[in-house]
């Protein structure tokens, strides 16, 4: 990484503090609507499908797409270990072949809710997908080279690059060594049964079930075991529970229980506020946390006043994909705020007020559904 404080850029790249915040009352700035063009969010109707299909999913992506072969396109694995290794593609590809369902999410999920906003990328609560990841495990490549007894952190290098608050970079992640070594974590060549898109990590990408989708390095090509914990911007700086600048913080890593409500009904087209007709109505969505599987959902007809119990749909995809939720509501005439909250079996339930963090992460507040039921 490179500090870089001798060039003429823009305020929001220079070398500063962790992040910034909007003025009070700000709308969205140009550097953000920018960003919300590159990246996108799932359409909250394609909550109907168990495996979101790949140009629905959500997408982040902090640089450029890197332009790379996957006929050359190699995996180096070095640092603290017995026995560095080059692997190929190809050679990935007949390791043992594994396929999982994993929701992703991305930490800064419902930034733009908060006040005041962290500025960046404007998310509001639709960073999220639920895909079919195929690869093979990393773990047995790791015991393959034989890492260090004393090793303390495997870096994850993928191929973008940029700056970010002055720091010019790869972008790095790092993982202790003991959730490198799960066996759900796959070095992945394949989304929902087709090779990866360029903007999904095209030709192979880390897989992390259960953590924010900053773990999941895309474009991956390089493995690193380090005996000391990896200080790279991503993992010292940028993913960090902060409350003021000078807040070391706390790590980002694993997602928090959050349940999404799919709008019923059909939506006005600027204020996406719902239409529903009177009568019997099934209100659905999906549910899902990254520290346990969610055993129970609660649905407000009232903005939050009153909650009642949803029905949790039995999963057969693992602890680590979205389940599906209903609850059946029969509204007569008036207007509605719909919501869901979701609790793991670790006891974690989503907060109706959102605690406000500097850069934006792991907000998990119940989403608002405004409904207006009219008759025909």
């Amino acid at each position: 990484m490179t500090a870089v404080d001798d060039l003429d850029l823009p305020a929001a790249t220079e070398v500063s503090g962790p992040s910034r915040l909007s003025e009070p009352g700000a709308g969205i700035s140009a550097e953000e609507l920018q960003l919300a063009a590159r990246n996108h969010g799932i359409p909250l109707e394609a909550l109907r499908y168990d495996v979101t299909p790949a140009g629905l999913h959500y997408l982040l992506i902090h640089y450029d797409i890197p332009e790379l072969d996957p006929a050359t396109h190699a995996l180096t694995v070095d640092g603290a270990v017995d026995r560095p290794l080059t692997v190929t593609l190809a050679e990935l590809r007949e390791r043992p072949r594994v396929t999982r369902r994993v929701t992703l999410e991305c930490a800064g999920n419902g930034r733009a809710l908060l006040e005041p906003r962290p500025v960046s990328q404007p998310w509001l609560v639709e960073a999220v997908g639920n895909a079919e990841w195929t690869g093979t495990p990393l773990a047995p490549l790791l015991r393959e080279a034989g890492v260090a007894a004393n090793a303390v952190d495997v870096v994850f290098t993928g191929a973008d690059h940029g700056i970010e608050r002055g720091v010019e970079q790869d972008f790095q992640r790092a993982l202790p060594v003991a959730d490198a070594l799960r066996e759900e974590v796959l070095l992945a060549y394949e989304m929902n049964g087709a090779p990866l898109l360029p903007q999904h990590g095209a030709p192979l990408r880390l897989i992390v079930p259960g953590w924010y989708g900053m773990a999941h390095v895309k474009w991956l090509r390089s493995i690193s075991v380090v005996t000391e914990p990896f200080q790279g911007y991503q993992n010292a700086q940028a993913y960090r529970l902060r409350q003021d600048p000078d807040d070391p913080g706390v790590p980002v890593t694993r997602i928090e229980p959050r349940a999404l409500v799919r709008p019923p009904g059909f939506p006005d087209f600027m204020s996406r506020t719902r239409v529903v007709r009177p009568g019997p109505c099934t209100v659905d969505g999906r549910a899902w946390s990254g520290h346990a599987p969610v055993v129970s959902v609660e649905v407000s007809t009232d903005d939050g006043a009153t909650w009642a119990p949803a029905i949790l749909d039995e999963s057969t995809d693992g602890d680590f994909a979205w389940r599906r939720w209903h609850y059946e509501w029969s509204p007569q005439p008036g207007r509605y705020v719909l919501s869901a909250r979701a609790t793991d079996a670790s006891g974690r339930t989503q907060p109706v007020e959102q605690p406000w963090n500097r850069g934006g992460f792991a907000n998990n507040m119940v989403q608002r559904v405004e409904v207006a039921v009219i008759p025909e």
